[in-house]
């Protein structure tokens, strides 16, 4: 998911590897991105200025908010409009224009991201305005939704898809398709990483800025090399931490975002077991298969959930992998669990598994109330955007045949997590066929240098996807190896941190290769 900017849990994209292979085949544009090169008149989005205003009482004071106006389908710009809301930090210096903010997910709203962890950019606002915005079907723009109101994920299929059976799992698969159709309106079929990198320039140009300086983080790395595909002659400053695969298939990325969410788990339980207070023990040969047996007993017999409902073993495992994301929140973790497993209050874990998902609180802004935001749709954007990024859909038939090989596929990646991520993967059966214009035609981009940051120990972008995208956009590529932990570095490597920043402050790039040391934690 996105950058973990404050020692609380994110949620990240599903992710991952190899020759998995739902063998996910096919290809070709969906409705729900326009990649044609001839362009229709879009002049009057272009020619619109941002009017900024207060945000409202309970954000910060310095931060101001505002809107542009952009075609809900570009191919045809006169068939309706969608409004996105911006957030900005004004410039305290010598303005150089704006820097874009996207946090990833996809899914999570810059907007209440950037009002919470607006002190991580203070740096930049000495030539910059920082601005941020939710991207089209995410917080006040245009929400999708599955409808599930209590936004713990009871919409989505993996709190009861049973994937020993094949017939079961994909009918339930159909119904929450449907049903996220039916709850999220005209945005759906227009929704995806190419419409919101073309919304990025109708940003840029309203925002009055020549060039698009940017920085993205997790997913947003993707958007960020799709927009330099889609305008390498607009490209400015573009730092990406945390970066994203172009070519694999959300299969191949579902197992890679298993085995490393299980390297983090294992480095977490080493920590934990030599802590009197785990409760998983201190023998760490039984800690592994202790999570295990929790998740397998949860999912057999759930607990009531304080937010409502019921607490499963696959809801425990989104906490886990939530918590995982920064080494700070391990204690958090440690104690979460242990009053889940000593008192069965699951409010801690809870706090992780749905508290990272950072449901827009509609605190001004003006597109859409508070009462008008779904409380699943970040989930339910995520799934949306990742479904409509990839271009394969397995037939019925290949998914019954397939299953119980891919059960076993992911459950070797990760026993605790492969169940978590092949449901995702597959809760794109009943959708339409995404675009492969990502998979496809992002590459040899022609563009100035770009700042690609990739972390040895993340768990969720592991450091060959940023080696993997820095070949495939080619020489504009310059990668800084951060040798540390974590779900990117901009906020866990003071040395990443300033790289970044004098890139994006002052044009200054680190010889390609180059690497950052781990922080000491005190």
């Amino acid at each position: 998911m996105p950058a973990t900017l404050s020692p609380r849990p994110v949620l990240r994209r599903c992710a991952g590897a190899g020759a998995v292979a739902l063998a996910l085949i096919g290809a070709g544009l969906p409705a729900a991105a326009s990649d044609s090169p001839s362009r229709p008149d879009l002049s009057r989005f272009y020619r619109q200025k941002v009017g900024w205003t207060a945000c409202g009482d309970d954000m910060p004071k310095d931060l101001e908010c505002g809107k542009v106006t952009v075609p809900l389908d570009y191919d045809k710009p006169a068939a309706g409009t969608l409004d996105l809301a911006l957030a900005r930090y004004v410039t305290t210096g010598k303005s150089q224009g704006s820097v874009l903010l996207n946090f990833g997910g996809p899914g999570v709203p810059a907007v209440d991201q950037l009002a919470d962890d607006g002190k991580d950019f203070m740096g930049l606002t000495n030539s910059y305005d920082v601005v941020g915005f939710d991207p089209r079907g995410v917080g006040r723009s245009s929400p999708v939704s599955c409808g599930d109101a209590t936004g713990t994920g009871s919409g989505t299929a993996e709190r009861h898809a049973d994937l020993t059976d094949p017939r079961a799992t994909l009918s339930w698969l159909r119904t929450v398709a449907q049903r996220c159709a039916a709850h999220s309106g005209p945005v759906l079929p227009h929704i995806g990483t190419v419409n919101t990198a073309r919304d990025m320039d109708v940003i840029r140009q309203a925002l009055g800025d020549k060039k698009l300086n940017y920085l993205g983080f997790s997913y947003g790395t993707k958007l960020g090399a799709v927009y330099a595909a889609q305008f390498p002659d607009k490209v400015g400053r573009i730092a990406l931490d945390g970066v994203d695969t172009l070519t694999d298939s959300l299969a191949e990325q579902g197992v890679t975002t298993a085995e490393g969410q299980q390297t983090a788990l294992d480095d977490f339980l080493d920590w934990c077991v030599a802590d009197i207070a785990c409760p998983f023990g201190q023998d760490r040969r039984l800690a592994g298969s202790g999570v295990v047996r929790l998740v397998r007993s949860l999912d057999e017999n759930p607990v009531p959930a304080d937010y409502g409902g019921q607490f499963t073993g696959q809801d425990l495992v989104s906490a886990i992998g939530q918590a995982l994301y920064s080494e700070d929140l391990w204690p958090s973790l440690e104690r979460a669990v242990a009053s889940l497993v000593d008192d069965g209050d699951t409010r801690g874990v809870e706090n992780f598994a749905y508290g990272g998902m950072t449901v827009p609180r509609g605190r001004g802004g003006g597109l859409v109330d508070a009462a008008d935001v779904p409380a699943d749709n970040t989930m339910a954007a995520l799934l949306a955007i990742n479904c409509a990024d990839d271009p394969d859909r397995p037939s019925a038939g290949r998914i019954t045949k397939d299953l119980a090989r891919l059960r076993a596929e992911y459950e070797h990646a990760s026993p605790v997590f492969g169940r978590h991520r092949l449901t995702e993967v597959l809760m794109c059966f009943g959708r339409p066929k995404g675009t492969d214009f990502i998979r496809h035609e992002v590459k040899n981009v022609d563009t100035a240098k770009m700042l690609l940051v990739g972390t040895r120990g993340d768990p969720a972008t592991p450091y060959r996807w940023t080696e993997q995208t820095a070949r495939r956009l080619g020489p504009s590529a310059v990668v800084l190896d951060n040798r540390g932990e974590g779900h990117t570095g901009y906020s866990s490597s003071k040395c990443v941190h300033r790289k970044i920043d004098d890139f994006l402050l002052y044009g200054s790039l680190p010889p390609s290769g180059s690497s950052c040391g781990p922080d000491t934690r005190t």
